[in-house]
């Protein structure tokens, strides 16, 4: 038998994901973001300029 209460609280967590994703402000810009990327910051050693 179905789970309603576990159907609803997991549609309900996906709503909330999607409606906080589509207030975001930073989504629809393509300027430089505030912080920097996870991917800028743990470069390798052999990736980082010498300068």
């Amino acid at each position: 038998m179905i789970d309603y209460a576990t159907l609803a609280l997991t549609h309900g967590l996906l709503a909330l994901a999607v409606i906080r994703l589509m207030v975001r402000g930073d989504l629809d810009s393509e300027g430089e973001t505030k912080r920097p990327s996870r991917r800028s910051a743990h470069k390798r050693p052999s990736e980082q300029t010498d300068s």
